[in-house]
Formats: C-alpha cells, structure tokens, sequence
C-alpha cells in the first residue's frame, strides 16, 4: 500500500518544505534611519543620541528662543535666587517621554530630551532607549550632558520627571547628576500668569495661544507616545517614533521660549510681551505677592482699563457658542469673575501704600475716561474717608449715567447697576434725601 505522502504527491500536492521559496526578510525599521543621530559610547554601553542645533535668532512662533531679560524676578518668585546669579549656560530645558504616567518603579523615561545654549545657539539632544537592557547607557549620556549644567527648566517636572529620573538613577545605583541642581518649575508659574484668561494651561496649549506657535502634522499627542513605543519594542518598527521625537524636541523648545517669554514680560510689563488686561491684572497680582506695591498699583490700574475698555463689536453675544471667538472676547467672558477682585485688591494695595493721594488720582484719570470702577471708588473715598456724602453722592450719580452709555455685557452691566443703584439709595438717606 502506498504511503498517504506518496498519494498526496500523485495528486500533485507538494508536501513538506523543501519547495517553499525562502521567507522575506522582514525590515525592522531602526531608529537611527528614521531619525537623524548618532550611537554614542558611554562606560555603560552605546546609547542612541539625536541632536539638533537651533540658531540664536530662532524664534518659536512670535517668541524668542534666547532669553535676554533677566531672571531676577523669576528667581525672586522661586524663592531661589540663585537662579537670577547664573549665567544662561547653566540651565538644561529638560522633558522626558515615559511609559506610563502613573510613576513608580515599573515607569522608566524611554525618551529624554534636554537643551542647553552654548556659544550663542540652543543645542537640543534626545537620548533614546532602544530596548530597556539599555537604560543605564541612556542615563550616563544624559549625565555627561547635564554636567556643566546647574539648574533644570521643566515643566510639571519637579512633580513628575525628576522624581521619575530620580528613581531610574537610583535604581541603577547611579549618582544623579542634578542633585543639587536648582529647579524652575514653569507650569506653576503659567498658572499665575495665564489661569484667569486661558482655559488651559497644557504647554502645548500656551506655545499655540501664547507664543503663537503652531506645531506641525507630523506631531502626536501625549497619550498616545506610551503605546507607540510598546509597539515598537514588539516590531522593531521604528516608523512611528519620529512624530514621537517631533513632540518632545517643540516640548524642550518651548520651554526655552516660555522662559524668554515670561522672564521678558515679568521684567518690563509694558514693552510689548503683555497684550490682555487680565495678563496684566496677574501681573499686579504677582508683583503685590513680592512686594513691589507701585508697580502692582500702575498694573492693576492698566489691566482693569484694558479690560473693561473691550469694544462692543468684539463681546460674545450671551447665546453664542462658537468656538472661534476673539481673544479679547473670550477675556470679556472671563473678566466677570476677576475684575471686581482687581478693583477690591487695588483698593487695599493704595491704601497699604498709604498713598491715598495717588489712589484718587488714578481714580479720577480712570473715571475721565468711563471707567466704571473709578466712579465706585471715589464714591467710597468720598464717604468713608473724607466724610463728604455730597461728593460720594455725585460720584455715584455719574457712574450711573456713564453706565447708560457703556457697551458692557448684561452679566457686567448687572454687576455695576447693583452696586450703584444699592449705594445711590443708601448715600440719598444718609444726605436727608
């Protein structure tokens, strides 16, 4: 009897392997041809290393990448005043990519960018983890680069990416080379800055509606960066990382340029950096916070003029819900809730100033110019300090007449008519009206 190979055969059926035609040879796709670096050794192993340089007068979107005011008001912020003493070379711009977003042990940074300037250019490197077997090499290179360094700019990083560092190094056993690094958090600072005006403070978010820059297709979101390196380390696909490498190079990049960005308008409020009215009220916030009254005064004067000066034809109707609103009627939408705190903090900083003088004359330049709060402050510096209800009364009947010919929204029109209806009311029986 034939053998069921020897039928099978008859019937023109190939059986076994030895006339299948060989495999295709499956292309891995190696970082270092979809990303421009170099392999470089370190006393750990090699260690994959992509580096741009950017020139001095590059700018990111409107903003600067060089830094040139100076940091001693940041610094005085961070409560860290060695931060305004150190020269711009001493400061990495650190941002890492990770695995996870939970932190712990079983998270490592697969991705690290940092930027330093040297010589006049800012020179960005990303050092990258092939495969974890590779981690302690990517954070000797990391080490050697951050050496000259003496502080980090982060962002969320103190929270997030040097304590994660942090443990990678010391699960390594290694000595981690910013330990005693000072540190410059922006995100709690764009949090001063921007909380009142902008509804998110995300960076991507400020280097789009703060710097005016605009990141190409090629970028990927957050969320997703994990996942894409999870599926590299199975393919050996490294096609999808280059979106990757994309985002975290314009996340070290906009640090720089938020930094040139802040520290310039933190420095000289009114050389052009500071465009909105609530950029200037937080402003006057933060500069009240450190104690630089005169300044924090002029600024709250200029926010709240800015602010309730918008133009009729640029505020939100109350039914609309389009999201391509201007920037200036967006700050309308969200001045309601800051404005009267402004006036109400600026009342108690003249007075702490003891400059009463200069507080009334502010008031009535405002008030000259149909500024609703200046009415309402000179009326209660009428009534309470000078005991003068005649002058309180008047005042009060000129805000209200100058409120019939201002364009506010109904939410803001409300605000004021209370206020001023309620103590036209209260000053007519204290006058025996």
């Amino acid at each position: 009897m034939s053998s069921l190979s020897e039928r099978l055969k008859a019937l023109g059926v190939r059986v076994g392997t030895a006339d299948l035609p060989p495999p295709e040879p499956v292309d891995r796709y190696e970082i270092s041809s979809i990303v421009p670096g170099v392999f470089r050794s370190t006393g750990l192993g090699d260690v994959f290393v992509a580096e741009q340089v950017f020139a001095g007068d590059y700018r990111h979107g409107m903003a600067s990448i060089l830094p040139t005011a100076p940091f001693a008001r940041v610094a005085q912020w961070a409560r860290d005043a060695s931060l305004g003493e150190m020269p711009l070379e001493s400061f990495a711009f650190l941002d890492t990519e990770t695995s996870g977003l939970s932190g712990g042990t079983g998270t490592y940074a697969f991705l690290v960018g940092v930027g330093r300037f040297l010589d006049g250019h800012f020179q960005l490197q990303q050092f990258f983890m092939r495969d974890p077997a590779e981690e302690a090499a990517l954070l000797e290179g990391l080490a050697e680069f951050l050496a000259p360094a003496r502080a980090l700019v982060t962002f969320n990083g103190k929270a997030f990416d040097a304590p994660l560092l942090l443990t990678r190094y010391s699960l390594h056993r290694m000595p981690v080379p910013f330990k005693g690094y000072a540190h410059l958090d922006l995100l709690p600072l764009a949090r001063r800055l921007w909380r009142d005006r902008l509804p998110s403070r995300a960076l991507k978010y400020l280097e789009e509606h703060v710097l005016g820059m605009a990141r190409a297709s090629e970028e990927v979101p957050g969320y997703e960066i994990p996942w894409l390196y999870f599926d590299y380390l199975r393919s050996g696909d490294a096609r999808p990382l280059a979106g990757v490498f994309y985002h975290n190079a314009m996340d070290v990049v906009a640090l720089a340029a938020l930094l040139a960005h802040t520290s310039g308008m933190i420095a000289d409020p009114y050389a052009g950096l500071v465009q909105h009215g609530l950029d200037f009220i937080a402003l006057a916030k933060l500069f009240e916070d450190l104690g630089h009254w005169d300044e924090a005064a002029q600024l709250y004067e200029h926010g709240l003029q800015t602010t309730l000066s918008i133009p009729a034809r640029e505020q939100p109707a109350e039914t609309s819900s389009e999201p391509g609103l201007s920037l200036d009627a967006a700050l309308v939408a969200t001045a309601e809730s800051d404005f009267s705190t402004a006036v109400r903090r600026l009342s108690i900083l003249h007075k702490r100033r003891g400059d009463l003088e200069r507080a009334v004359f502010f008031w009535e330049q405002a008030a000259g110019e149909g500024h609703l709060y200046a009415y309402v402050e000179l009326a209660k510096h009428y009534e309470h300090s000078l005991r003068d209800v005649s002058s309180a009364l008047r005042w009060t009947r000129s805000g209200l007449k100058q409120l019939k010919k201002s364009a506010l929204p109904p939410y803001i029109r409300k605000y004021w008519l209370t206020d001023l209806e309620h103590r036209q009311e209260r000053l007519k029986r204290k006058a025996g009206l």
